[in-house]
């Protein structure tokens, strides 16, 4: 709250508009009494609680889409479905003109209406999305006709200015969507919005949705603490249908898969000779999918695994691949070192309620050197502000007692993931596994933390390790989840990855490695010795 006072007063000194100003002023009391008595902000008064209108932008504009698109076939459909998301996107991220620009264009009961939208706007919308300790809301979800009429058609000319102003940048696919297909899109929206007796501003519109509907555009509720995670539900039928093996002293716990060989047919089935004496009978795809449901699988002998991966322990140690070993991961020189004392990993930061070592406060001094060498797009102010902040952390890489690498993250344990601020290796020790280790480490750490989700922001050269990393541009929690909550960067891709709490990241190649090499066991004992 702190942090988020200061930004509001140097926001309120930047602003010329009254109207706006007022209300910067008012979030800035808020906050500074917050602090003084220790409580959460909370707004009240006259304007009321989100959402305000029902239904809403986003609701409105799903009804559109299935109301006036649903007969099309699936790849049409999902195009206006992503035009459609397209649009919410920018709404949500729309910065809105002031009530002063329309007093001139607009009747005096239309600038009222607007003013006290714009001013919910700015409170629940606009301000939390860079302050953090306000609670804050996607446009889209709380507010419906009245806010879309009063900015539709402006935000809809300089939408069309900004398109055509960067169609020489973009790839020729998106240029005919962008510039072909999205005008005529919000041409047709554009006479629902202002329609008298549209069927999109029902509030109990309820169409059946097609199939091809499969990413909605409107959450259930637009409260950032609301989001729930869909469970797992294993059918009891499989539960117990496979067997541990422990391939390594305290990794157990990873399943043994039903084993196939080159016919397709499962380890133990019998193959059968068709009546007309030809070699192999051919069965359709539905009854070949419903034989491996229905028939009952034999699973290997546990003994037979035991044996395999005591061998394979006792082969591991004497050879050639012991000392140059093939197709090596990237991460396998950093774990000898690690095992050999030279590097170490560390979780540091600052705090306001502790005693911080002499020791730390070099190391965090150390990694703030390392960033700003590895990212000097990043004033160092900012990358200093980040490192000692309390509510930062850093998994620092350590050699010779200094620091080499680290990642600069934040844990946002009430929403279930953590924004990773900084990564970065010193340059003469990249190269080595450094990266992938401390992302490895990194993932350990969450998990024990209980949290499984990691978001980036990532520039075009870090695109590349992120991918290696894990990490896709396929974004798969809800915008709620962390939207107002971590830092956007111009230029930047927002990168995700979702970890598996059953595995252990730091031995994860190696284990692979070792089931590589018993399923080739199995297959070959199965094939050329059981047969």
């Amino acid at each position: 709250m702190v942090v988020d006072v200061e930004n509001i007063f140097m926001s309120m000194h930047r602003e010329e508009d009254a109207d706006t100003k007022r209300v910067y002023y008012y979030l800035f009391k808020v906050l500074r009494k917050c602090i003084l008595t220790l409580t959460k902000p909370t707004i009240e008064g006259p304007l009321g609680h989100p959402p305000f209108e029902r239904p809403s932008i986003a609701k409105s504009v799903t009804n559109f889409v299935t109301h006036k698109f649903g007969h099309l076939i699936p790849r049409e459909f999902q195009t206006l479905n992503d035009l459609a998301k397209m649009f919410l996107h920018c709404l949500n991220h729309w910065n809105f003109e002031a009530p002063s620009a329309r007093r001139q264009v607009a009747t005096v009961d239309e600038v009222s209406a607007y003013k006290i939208n714009y001013t919910r706007w700015l409170v629940f919308c606009h301000v939390p999305a860079f302050c953090d300790s306000l609670p804050h809301f996607d446009t889209t979800l709380v507010f419906g006709r009245t806010l879309l009429r009063a900015v539709f058609r402006s935000v809809y000319s300089q939408l069309m200015d900004k398109c055509h102003s960067e169609r020489d940048r973009m790839p020729p696919e998106k240029r005919i969507l962008v510039l072909t297909h999205f005008p005529k899109f919000l041409c047709m929206l554009e006479t629902e919005v202002f329609a008298t007796n549209s069927p999109i501003w029902d509030p109990d519109f309820k169409p059946e949705p097609p199939s091809t509907a499969t990413v909605p555009m409107e959450t259930k509720s637009p409260a950032v603490g609301a989001v729930k995670f869909e469970k797992l539900i294993v059918p009891a039928a499989e539960k117990g249908g496979f067997t541990t093996v422990n391939v390594s002293p305290g990794f157990a716990g990873f399943g043994k898969k039903q084993l196939r060989d080159s016919t397709g047919l499962s380890v133990g089935e019998k193959r059968t000779a068709p009546a007309d004496g030809s070699s192999c009978s051919r069965i359709s795809a539905s009854e070949a999918k419903k034989r491996r449901t229905v028939e009952p699988v034999e699973d290997v002998p546990e003994d037979v695994v035991t044996k395999i991966v005591a061998t394979l322990e006792g082969v591991d140690m004497i050879g050639p691949e012991a000392v140059f070993p093939e197709n090596a991961p990237r991460d396998e020189a950093a774990k000898q070192e690690e095992k050999q004392g030279i590097i170490q990993f560390h979780v540091v930061g600052n705090s306001l309620t502790r005693p911080v070592s002499k020791q730390v406060v070099l190391w965090l001094i150390g990694l703030q050197n390392v960033f700003s060498h590895q990212l000097p797009k990043m004033p160092k102010e900012y990358i200093t502000r980040m490192v000692f902040d309390a509510k930062h952390k850093t998994l620092a890489l350590m050699k010779d007692n200094r620091p080499i690498g680290g990642i600069c993250f934040r844990m946002f344990q009430t929403q279930g993931f953590s924004e990773i601020v900084f990564c970065a290796v010193t340059s003469s020790e990249q190269v080595k596994g450094y990266g992938s280790h401390l992302m490895n480490h990194l993932k350990d750490y969450h998990i024990r933390q209980n949290i499984t989700h990691f978001l980036t922001f990532a520039d075009e050269f870090a695109i590349g390790y992120f991918r290696k990393q894990g990490f896709s541009k396929d974004i798969k929690i809800p915008r709620s989840m962390y939207q107002g909550y971590i830092k956007d960067y111009e230029g930047a891709t927002l990168m995700h990855c979702e970890l598996n709490s059953r595995i252990v990241y730091t031995e994860f190649t190696a284990v692979v490695r070792k089931q590589k090499k018993v399923e080739f066991q199995l297959i070959y004992q199965i094939v050329f010795i059981f047969n």
